[in-house]
């Protein structure tokens, strides 16, 4: 099954919105397509916000072992995948999954040192890097000086920011690069949604010994397990469903574009239910990431959109 990759709108296989169409149904025909692509990014970010508040009963790895397992059990449930494939597509499918589940693993460590909206600002270099690989156009060089620009903006901002962290999110960056391209071989060597089951599959058994190693028993706490649960829905199952829905009504360029707000909803909700405010700056360097983001999107070409 091939969706699009989230920075540039080229064919890229699963991504980390790609999920059942059965999901989204009609209940969202009555809602026009940009509303669903923007609730989705508040999906994320708000399951990202509620992924740190878990942090200090479970730790960082904890939290994303429980994401990944409860979004593997689900995409398991619905698409029920066949294991016979042949060794060729194991070895993507293995390698999507590792890669699947350092992305995340990196991200939640960066998550657990910085701000939300830096986090994520800094983590969407993967995907616009992708995008810009395979341009021969000065415009596109504008973009990536632009971006470049953003995250020196993002580091000297404010002079308390993890170092660590700052590097978590750029390793985290990436491993999202290397997701969409993955991704692409994926979406060739397995059939529907198959390959993202199993590959979710082995994120979760990538990450899973590094969140019992961290917390042990913690894990099983009720409440724990319902927030690790509601972290899964809000983050995967629910986006999801709501972006593919949209690609299903609208260009994929358009939403190339829409999902460019993404650092900045993720600075917004970091501020609105972490009470993480960002120096002006740091600002700046988002909105500088955005439209960097947005214009390699609106001017890709065909000839540009690099392959694996």
């Amino acid at each position: 099954m091939a969706t699009l990759n989230v920075t540039d709108g080229t064919e890229r296989g699963p991504s980390p919105r790609a999920f059942p169409p059965a999901l989204a149904g009609r209940a969202f025909d009555a809602i026009p397509p940009p509303a669903l692509v923007l609730l989705g990014i508040v999906s994320v970010q708000v399951g990202s916000a509620l992924a740190k508040h878990l942090f200090g009963a479970v730790g960082s790895f904890g939290t994303v072992a429980l994401r990944l397992l409860f979004a593997a059990a689900v995409l398991m449930l619905l698409w029920r995948p066949a294991p016979r494939m042949s060794r060729r597509a194991w070895t993507v499918v293995v390698g999507y999954g590792v890669i699947l589940a350092l992305m995340n693993l990196c991200f939640y460590l960066a998550l657990e040192r910085i701000p939300l909206g830096i986090a994520v600002t800094i983590e969407f270099l993967g995907p616009l890097t992708v995008a810009l690989a395979g341009s021969r156009r000065w415009l596109d060089a504008f973009w990536a000086l632009l971006a470049a620009a953003g995250v020196v903006m993002l580091a000297g901002g404010r002079g308390d920011l993890d170092l660590a962290g700052l590097l978590f999110a750029l390793a985290a960056g990436t491993f999202w690069g290397l997701y969409i391209l993955v991704g692409a071989a994926l979406g060739r060597h397995t059939s529907e949604g198959d390959g993202l089951a199993l590959g979710m599959a082995v994120a979760a058994l990538v990450a899973v010994p590094f969140g019992v190693a961290e917390s042990g028993t913690a894990l099983l706490q009720p409440w724990v397990l319902a927030a690790g649960a509601g972290v899964a829905l809000l983050s995967s199952v629910i986006p999801y469903s709501l972006d593919l829905e949209a690609l299903r009504r609208m260009p994929p360029r358009v939403f190339g574009i829409l999902m460019s707000l993404e650092p900045a909803m993720a600075a917004l909700i970091g501020l609105v239910v972490l009470r993480e405010s960002l120096h002006w700056s740091q600002w700046l360097a988002v909105l500088c990431v955005v439209a960097a983001s947005a214009g390699a999107t609106r001017g890709a070409r065909p000839e540009d959109r690099p392959e694996l």
